[in-house]
């Protein structure tokens, strides 16, 4: 690490007027400042030499002289403190209180002096020297190097206090949203704690019974579910999945479920190869699946078709969950819960995506429901810095 990287630029007085701090600290910045800064200082003091004194000379050759004077002080006020701040390896930062203002103090002292003295030697030919000779120039420059040290002083614990605020900030919205982020997790562990051993137990009940009238079927139904265990304990393991490996593990789970629905269940699945690496969370769209035949499908006699596609739309891929179920008919049977999983699925999105992804529920026809999920195109959901 450099000296520099170890003692960044100092405050400037410019930083209190906030549309100053849209640009970074850095030394080019700071001399911009300092000649804007110097310049305004020319210009006030003129207007006050005008208003309060009888001056005789000229506004345009007062003005003049009063902006080289104001930017020369200046100037050595910005490269004083600069110089001292590396020399002194931040002594001037790390001090506090009293101690740093006496530095700074001395500091702009000797810097104003040494400004007014050039200014005089340019404007008047007067050597620098005689000024210290002169108590009323030297009383002066005192003053004038006392406020500008108060005010350095002042802008410094404001920018301070002002840094030390928003880091603040910033570590308790990080806070809150990593444990948002943690809360939908284990809402979702949670929730597949409860599903997976009704599905386990239904699922092994089925294989016995399978075992004896129709082995083959057993046989594939116990295949299938294996896979699905293998990919869901991968995907319970990963903070991320791609869509290839979540479209796999739901077609598994489709599967095992084929055989106790029969023709009661069908699926199709549309992934495209450009998106079948598309980075999602993982288990995301299995509690859509799981929603669709509990809510759609299993109220219905005749059953229907669940279609999982994908497709991009701009700078967003859109995820569709359909199926020709019950869909919102109020007269058809319905089992508790459906609400629930959205508001998880929504709830998981927002702590993984902030604003930058959403949950459509969309009416089909002539029956059934879909449900969309828009996720931004190029953004993965671990690098997002989340959102309470």
């Amino acid at each position: 690490m450099t000296q520099q990287e170890r003692t960044p630029p100092p405050a400037h007085p410019l930083e209190m007027i906030p549309l100053f701090r849209r640009w970074p600290a850095s030394m080019p910045r700071n001399l911009l400042y300092t000649l804007i800064w110097s310049s305004l200082m020319g210009v006030v003091l003129t207007a006050g030499v005008r208003l309060l004194t009888n001056d005789s000379v000229a506004f345009s050759a007062r003005l003049w002289s009063m902006l080289l004077m104001s930017n020369l002080i200046g100037i050595m006020v910005h490269g004083g403190s600069l110089v001292a701040s590396r020399l002194l390896n931040g002594w001037p930062r790390r001090a506090r209180g009293l101690p740093r203002l006496l530095f700074s103090m001395g500091l702009m002292a000797a810097s104003v002096l040494a400004g007014v003295g050039l200014g005089n030697m340019l404007l008047a030919g007067v050597s620098p020297f005689q000024l210290l000779s002169n108590r009323a120039v030297v009383l002066q420059c005192l003053v004038i190097a006392a406020f500008v040290a108060l005010l350095m002083y002042m802008v410094r614990n404001a920018t301070e206090r002002r840094v030390a605020r928003a880091t603040e900030e910033a570590r308790q919205r990080e806070f809150l949203a990593s444990s948002a982020r943690m809360l939908a997790e284990a809402r979702l562990k949670a929730l597949q704690a409860q599903i997976e051993p009704h599905f386990l137990y239904n699922t092994l009940a089925n294989v016995v019974s399978l075992i004896g009238p129709q082995p083959a079927q057993a046989q594939h139904m116990l295949e299938r579910f294996i896979d699905y265990l293998r990919a869901s304990l991968a995907a319970s393991r990963s903070e991320e999945a791609t869509l290839a490996s979540e479209a796999k593990l739901i077609a598994a789970y489709l599967d095992v479920l084929a055989v106790r629905m029969g023709e009661r269940l069908r699926y199709r699945i549309e992934v495209p190869d450009e998106l079948s690496q598309f980075r999602i969370a993982p288990m995301l769209l299995q509690p859509v699946v799981e929603n669709a035949i509990a809510h759609g499908l299993e109220p219905k006699v005749e059953g229907g078709e669940i279609v999982l596609s994908a497709r991009v739309e701009g700078e967003q891929v859109a995820l569709c969950i359909s199926d020709t179920g019950v869909g919102l008919n109020e007269h058809a049977p319905r089992k508790p819960g459906g609400g629930v999983g959205l508001s998880n699925l929504r709830e998981r999105l927002r702590s993984l995506y902030g604003s930058g992804a959403k949950v459509e529920l969309l009416e089909n026809q002539p029956c059934g429901m879909t449900v969309r999920l828009m996720l931004p195109l190029n953004v993965s959901p671990t690098s997002i810095p989340s959102v309470p």
